[in-house]
């Protein structure tokens, strides 16, 4: 079947027949289709979209294209949570122990830094010795083992989305929403999930900056994910501000293990982080309701047994046996540290959460080109939530950087980034979690 044909087809608006797909997907992987045809057919989708049974078959399609996992005789549910991608958004690290302490098994395929947000798998690389991308069969025993592992795509595992998804990295059709369904769901379904909680990020630090793009995203994935027989529930949670105290890889990190020790209050973070891992629950049995859900977790952290899991990861994948006790031994610091205070006294009102995270890009805490190697130190800590009244002159927030120059910039843009008002104005929060879907 001719690319030609197939192309001019989309192009035209005429829905791609199962058979079109199919010839597509087979051309991704054995490169028969060219680059340039590729784009051309992905910026036809891109104008045109797909219907549902389309989005169904090119998922099934790509998950098809590779490897597929299959986990038998597990005495639990596998389970599995995906983000769209936020500002200091470290849930993944926090989820995937806490899921396999209540019962859980969660083999995470997650990805690196994209744009102005973090990638789970550069925090993790953060770690000593830590192997984001093992041979299937030590995978596959750590999940089995331990009830989580976290590793990134391997070649073998849709690769055909591989090729797919590089070209639309480069074309400007990164955004069209069947495709993006496409590509996460193809991962998914190849991973042998029973059960998947999407996390649609909504605001100025997400992908998905309009409630009506969020809301198409959210449902998209679900009804495609229905379609392809993957029981799955989204929700759509605010990105108006970063998630949680800091921002960087080995920061990230380390916040993410104080939540795990119990050393952190009460937060959006934790109140979301609860949220997402209790629709897990209850998608895979575990849980009979949400309240039911909540209270396991809760006895999950506070037992401890959820960093347990967290540490048992951690030295299954390489990394040092005693990083929660003495994380200092292994994680850098920064060697500048650089506060960022507010200029008059007021309500830290509003950030400009995509700016935050892009200056922490320019600090070398992510990639500009995709062969750019990561400052791991650099970043953010103790960001202060909105809503917080500040004085004059205090900080709301510390920058780590490789120098002061960098230190200089990074807090002038954090600070241009950050809306300041009277203390007296009405002030309200933005609902964390704005919609369910599924």
């Amino acid at each position: 079947m001719r690319a030609q044909e197939i192309i001019r087809a989309k192009r035209d608006g005429a829905a791609l027949s199962e058979a079109q797909i199919q010839s597509l997907v087979r051309g991704l992987v054995d490169g028969g289709w060219s680059e340039g045809q590729i784009a051309a057919l992905a910026m036809a989708i891109l104008w045109r979209g797909m219907s549902r049974a389309e989005c169904v078959a090119l998922t099934r399609a790509m998950r098809d294209s590779g490897r597929q996992m299959h986990w038998r005789d597990l005495p639990g549910p596998v389970l599995d949570k995906h983000s769209s991608g936020g500002v200091g958004d470290k849930i993944s690290l926090m989820l995937a122990p806490l899921v396999a302490a209540c019962g859980g098994f969660v083999p995470m395929i997650s990805g690196r830094g994209l744009g102005h947000t973090g990638g789970t798998l550069d925090k993790l690389e953060a770690i000593p010795g830590f192997c984001a991308t093992p041979e299937a069969a030590r995978f596959e025993r750590i999940v089995r083992d331990v009830g989580c592992a976290i590793i990134g795509q391997t070649v073998d595992l849709a690769p055909a989305d591989g090729r797919f998804y590089a070209v639309r990295d480069i074309s400007a059709t990164v955004e069209s929403v069947p495709l993006i369904t496409a590509s996460i769901l193809s991962k998914k379904l190849a991973a042998g999930l029973q059960g998947l909680v999407m996390d649609v990020k909504c605001g100025n630090g997400a992908f998905a900056d309009s409630p009506w793009m969020a809301q198409e995203l959210a449902h998209s994935i679900v009804g495609v994910a229905a379609g392809a027989g993957l029981p799955t529930r989204a929700l759509i949670t605010d990105m108006n501000e970063v998630l949680g105290q800091s921002v960087g890889n080995s920061l990230e990190l380390l916040e993410a293990m104080s939540y795990l020790r119990g050393e952190l209050p009460e937060s959006r973070l934790h109140a979301l982080t609860l949220a997402l891992a209790g629709e897990m629950l209850q998608l895979g049995g575990l849980a009979a309701n949400a309240v039911d859900a909540e209270a396991k977790l809760q006895a999950a952290l506070d037992s401890g047994a959820a960093a347990e899991k967290f540490a048992q990861m951690v030295a299954a994948q390489g990394g040092p046996a005693d990083l929660l006790e003495r994380p200092e031994q292994y994680l850098a610091a920064a060697p500048v540290q650089r506060p960022v205070c507010a200029p008059r006294a007021g309500r830290l009102s509003a950030m400009l959460t995509r700016e935050i995270g892009l200056a922490v890009v320019e600090l070398g805490g992510g990639r500009r080109q995709a062969g750019d190697r990561i400052d791991v130190r650099v970043g953010l800590s103790a960001v202060l939530p909105l809503g917080t009244v500040l004085e004059a002159g205090q900080p709301f927030a510390m920058v780590h950087a490789a120098d002061a120059s960098s230190a200089e910039r990074a807090a002038a843009a954090v600070l241009v980034a950050c809306r300041f008002s009277d203390p007296e104005a009405p002030w309200g929060p933005t609902d964390l979690i704005q919609a369910r879907v599924g």
